[in-house]
């Protein structure tokens, strides 16, 4: 008899397809909210007028703008916003962009929460692995301050309540949960991410195809995760390249968000496997971005899996409209004029060593259908993926 649980996230509303500043004007409206501040990347507030523009519908609502979010969410990003936070008494938080600045205002919600300060105090609150692979999780109530997202990439980072948060000096991308961090609303308006940049675009629209593909493989996968994940995949199979030839295509940009809603509902719920978790790691050692990590290692880590996954391989297979689902992905990948192998991006195999020892510290590389337990397990992941 099949067994298991499935957690919902305090999450209350998904609204799509309407504009973004009408939708987060009206929300910090319902939530009697005062002191709102906005989170965006540069780019975005610099040299478009989406996050103007929703300033501008908040009125006198809008007590600020933090705009310095940077690519994996180093420790000092997310201190110099709870900074922020606190200086302007701010009682909602708007984010607009991807990952990054979603993630940066998850881990900033529970250092206010829980009273961090410094890079050090987060030492504290981050998820770990045991020296046996079981997960340390620390407790953390549910957060005063919420977020509404306006997410302009394809990451899924605003349907979880997991943020990732790089300790620079370890070099190592860490995992920090609570609550009260996922968004509380999330706005879909596929007419805000035309300015998202056409490798990024496409790029995490691959990372919510590992979402779903990994949430199927997992080894406590689950029947709303398995259902949801397959028809995002069947949505990016048509949608992502519609996108790449016809960037304007909102009705298309809106169903990669909806994939992405539907694919995104197994984060932080279901065990994902090596290809996030080695993802992590490569993010952490070379800078790569989450969107190309998953490039280069679904397809090898699914081959690696086949004797464990076959069964859900051919699942995946039939809703890319392919023969093989390692090579489905790959086609899908390519087709976005996408790297997906590890020698696309690394000059050589020289790290290998060392990526592979931090990858076992990973949450997720000790998920895997496969086991990897020793470093000489992560180095055939590693091959697999060469």
């Amino acid at each position: 008899m099949q067994i298991g649980e499935y957690r919902y996230i305090a999450q209350e509303k998904v609204i799509f397809g309407r504009p973004a500043a009408e939708v987060v004007a009206q929300q910090a409206n319902a939530r009697g909210a005062s002191r709102v501040f906005i989170v965006s990347g540069r780019s975005l507030s610099h040299e478009t007028d989406v996050v103007t523009n929703i300033a501008a519908a908040l009125g006198e609502r809008f007590a600020g703008l933090f705009d310095e979010c940077e690519e994996h969410t180093p420790r000092e990003s997310v201190i110099a916003l709870v900074r922020r936070l606190r200086e302007t008494g701010a009682d909602l938080v708007v984010t607009i962009g991807g990952g990054t600045p979603i993630d940066t205002v998850k881990v900033a919600l529970l250092c206010l929460e829980v009273g961090v300060e410094t890079e050090k105090d987060l030492d504290n609150w981050h998820v770990r692995v045991n020296a046996d692979g079981s997960r340390f999780v620390p407790s953390v109530p549910m957060g005063k301050v919420r977020q509404i997202a306006v997410p302009t990439t394809l990451s899924g980072a605003e349907f979880s309540d997991l943020g990732g948060c790089t300790d620079r000096a370890a070099g190592v991308k860490q995992g920090f949960t609570a609550p009260g961090v996922c968004p509380v609303v999330v706005v879909l308006d596929p007419a805000v991410t035309v300015h998202t940049p056409e490798k990024l675009w496409l790029s995490t629209g691959v990372r919510a195809v590992d979402h779903a593909v990994e949430a199927i493989c997992s080894i406590n996968a689950q029947p709303l995760t398995d259902a949801c994940g397959l028809e995002a995949l069947r949505r990016f199979a048509k949608a992502l390249p519609l996108t790449r030839n016809d960037p304007a295509n909102l009705d298309a940009r809106l169903d990669c968000q909806l994939g992405v809603w539907l694919a995104a509902g197994s984060i932080n719920r279901v065990d994902y496997g090596a290809s996030h978790g080695m993802g992590h790691v490569l993010g952490g050692a070379y800078g790569t971005p989450h969107g190309i990590t998953s490039c280069i290692l679904l397809p090898g880590v699914l081959a690696f899996n086949h004797a464990a996954t076959a069964a859900q391989q051919t699942r995946i297979a039939e809703a890319l409209g392919a023969s093989d689902a390692p090579e489905g992905v790959r086609a899908l990948i390519a087709s976005l004029g996408l790297p997906t192998r590890l020698r696309d991006v690394l000059p050589d195999k020289s790290r290998f060593p060392e990526l592979a020892q931090k990858s076992l510290a990973n949450q997720w590389v000790r998920t895997n259908p496969v086991r990897i337990d020793t470093v000489d397990d992560a180095l055939q992941v590693l091959e697999a993926c060469w």
